[in-house]
């Protein structure tokens, strides 16, 4: 009986996955993940020339942008719902996709989809949060957070794993971007022509400044577990604000805003021709 639940749980995730209505969702969720780049993007560049106080550029930021405009509580249902769709297709890829892939292959990428999973569910509920006029976490969250953790027995080494974890990550969205892998999750055609070099230019840029900048974040918490000081540890808005503080500061947070709002960009293009059949 076990075995048969499993058989079909497996035939309505495919159906799931070979569907109209999730493939919808998927254009409206990528739509919706460039959306929330480009503000994150438009943020750092007021943070770069405004001599720091631009506002918050991390994802929750951008939403509470979001929510200040003429529909803007409305856009952010839609951003959610999107977002949800996203992590509905991840976990179905979590499940039984991948199939181009075998054996340890196919066992990484589908941990990488699980990983987007929590991403853009978490992304969903801050989303819904800041629609409901709720707190979606203060610009402490990370260190209060860290402070926790750190106090446990062997906690240092917690945070110092999440923070190599994230560089780990970000050194992976860098590799992704400059061998332009990220042309797998395109649709045949997406590549051709001049759109087709527009949108590797853009997914290049965009992979690798979002690599960086996570790159950063992982730094901040490894420094704050070899440390002890939790203050260390920070999101993508101290990640932005450290680089805002190194020489020639303002040139690099500039390229930077800049690759993320090419990221944005390359999602609306990945929207156009997503991969759904992976």
């Amino acid at each position: 009986m076990a075995g048969q639940g499993t058989t079909q749980g497996r035939e309505a995730a495919s159906q799931a996955r070979n569907s109209t209505t999730l493939e919808v969702g998927v254009r409206a969720g990528l739509i919706a993940y460039g959306l929330v780049h480009l503000l994150i993007g438009w943020t750092a560049l007021q943070l770069a020339w405004s001599g720091g106080s631009g506002g918050s550029a991390d994802q929750t930021g951008a939403l509470k942008q979001l929510v200040d405009q003429p529909l803007g509580r409305g856009l952010l249902w839609a951003v959610g719902a999107g977002l949800v769709a996203l992590a509905v297709w991840q976990a179905i890829e979590a499940a039984i996709g991948h199939t181009r892939e075998d054996g340890a292959k196919r066992i990484g990428k589908r941990i990488g989809s699980a990983g987007r999973v929590v991403i853009y569910g978490v992304l969903a509920v801050s989303a819904f949060n800041v629609a409901r006029g709720e707190s979606s976490g203060g610009g402490n969250n990370e260190e209060s957070t860290s402070a926790q953790v750190m106090n446990m027995t062997g906690g240092q080494l917690i945070v110092a794993a999440v923070g190599l974890g994230v560089i780990g990550v970000g050194v992976y969205l860098v590799f992704k971007g400059v061998t332009t892998r990220f042309e797998k999750d395109l649709s045949v055609g997406a590549m051709s022509g001049s759109t087709g070099d527009a949108v590797r230019r853009a997914g290049q840029a965009g992979y690798a400044a979002k690599g960086f900048s996570l790159a950063i974040v992982g730094g901040l918490f490894t420094y704050a577990a070899a440390t002890h000081d939790a203050q260390e540890a920070g999101g993508l808005d101290d990640a932005l604000a450290t680089l805002l503080e190194q020489p020639y500061g303002k040139i690099l947070l500039t390229v930077v805003a800049l690759g993320i709002i090419s990221f944005g960009l390359y999602c609306f293009a990945w929207a156009r021709w997503p991969d759904t059949t992976s």
